[in-house]
């Protein structure tokens, strides 16, 4: 079946499912394949289940002369040019984001900004691969203005692939950070599969926004023409000033103070993204601020609770060299009695994994917090003053005959570490 025939059954039934858990009564089931799954297997399932159409790519689960099952060559390609198609159909601007930390926050905060203004759409949490792309740009309505859409990589060609499907109209690269060094093949490597966002505009000329603070970004967009930067300095970019972190950010520009509900340092960076983005579509001063300061964060990013007497700074979604010296020096600058840290291995490192876990547990001593703990197979093998645990289980253990009270808490690690697991222990 041709992509405009398709697209036409889509328009009718504009519901995706990829999971028969998920049916709704219907919507279009995608059979896509997995590592240790065939979705094939599951299509019969989700017509049963309620789905008006099953596009599969194995001729053997064709259901007779049923019109419901759709043979294609290639289910997942089937979807990235459905959802191209589909981004293409209406004319809704698209703006693309990406970079080694801060990806999600900065998109809710985009999001946050420009939805007091306009009709928009955003990547759900993180779902930024070669999956959630399309099927973020297929929420897509007629009356949708803008789409801001989150692309993750951990290898090179991929921020280009995701760009040849979401073909964005502007684009913003968070930081060039050490995270997922081993797929792009070192800290060059990483610069050089996340500026693939920036090479796609660059192209056609379309609007880069960028932080002009940043050394490697200013560097690379020299010869670019259509930027638009921020700077805390330099008047010959938008000038945003940092107030305050204490523990949220403070942010004062034009004739706005704006107070965030976020901690650190590296969230007025994510902050400025916003304020300059929604500048850019001429959002008013007033609901820029409005925007920023109705964004709480969840989902185990920088999370600030309290639990019987302690305050804890939750930022268990993920973790990499970078964002874990950022998290721990700008916890260092925190006023607070009694401060206490749980770090978790960071993954994807490859063969630089001892160095920087090394680097981070010297960095940690350094800062002379009054109680540090690390977690997992990697910081087990550093050499510090700092107590370890191989595995979470030994933590429980230790956190089962040892309380803490009045304390501030910074929990950070990798997804796989799974930290938030300590808050009922604590």
């Amino acid at each position: 079946m041709k992509i405009e025939k398709l697209h036409e059954l889509f328009l009718k039934f504009s519901t995706i499912s990829t999971d028969t858990r998920k049916i709704t009564k219907d919507c279009i089931f995608f059979a896509l394949k997995g590592e240790n799954f065939d979705g094939n297997t599951y299509a019969k399932k989700a017509l049963e289940s309620g789905a008006k159409y099953a596009i599969i790519d194995d001729d053997r689960f064709m259901e007779g002369d049923n019109d419901a099952t759709i043979l294609v060559p290639d289910v997942l390609t089937c979807l990235q040019e459905l959802a191209n198609f589909h981004r293409n159909f209406y004319k809704t601007k698209v703006i693309a984001l990406t970079g080694s930390n801060g990806k999600t926050t900065t998109k809710e905060l985009i999001n946050s900004v420009l939805s007091t203004t306009y009709k928009t759409i955003a990547t759900v949490g993180n779902f930024n691969n070669h999956i959630g792309v399309p099927l973020t740009l297929l929420a897509i309505k007629e009356d949708t203005e803008i789409a801001i859409i989150e692309m993750g990589a951990n290898h090179q060609k991929e921020i280009e692939f995701l760009c040849n499907i979401a073909e964005p109209d502007f684009g913003y690269i968070t930081n060039f950070g050490k995270a997922h060094l081993e797929g792009f093949g070192g800290f060059e490597g990483v610069i050089k599969g996340k500026s693939e966002l920036y090479e796609y505009l660059q192209k056609d000329d379309k609007p880069i926004f960028f932080n002009a603070d940043d050394e490697i970004q200013s560097t690379k967009l020299i010869p670019y023409i259509n930027k638009f930067g921020f700077s805390e300095t330099d008047s010959k970019y938008y000038t945003i000033q940092l107030k305050k972190v204490d523990p949220f950010v403070c942010i004062r520009f034009e004739d706005q103070e704006v107070n965030s509900n976020l901690i650190g340092t590296y969230n007025f960076i994510n902050c400025c993204a916003a304020i300059i983005i929604g500048k850019y579509f001429t959002v008013t001063s007033e609901q820029i601020k409005l925007g920023i300061e109705r964004y709480i964060p969840a989902n185990n990013r920088s999370q600030i609770l309290e639990q019987n007497s302690n305050k804890i700074i939750l930022d268990a979604y993920n973790a990499n060299p970078s964002s874990m010296k950022a998290a721990l020096e700008n916890f260092s600058k925190l006023k607070a009695s009694k401060k206490m840290v749980f770090l978790g291995d960071m993954f994807e490192l490859g063969s630089a994994a001892p160095e920087e876990h090394q680097n981070i547990a010297e960095l940690t001593s350094a800062l002379n917090f009054d109680e540090a703990f690390l977690i997992g197979e990697n910081f087990d093998q550093t050499t510090s003053k700092l107590k370890t645990f191989k595995s979470f289980d030994e933590l429980a253990a230790f956190l089962k005959t040892n309380t803490f009270e009045n304390a501030s808490i910074l929990i950070k690690g990798s997804r796989g570490m799974a930290l938030e697991r300590m808050l009922d222990l604590i």
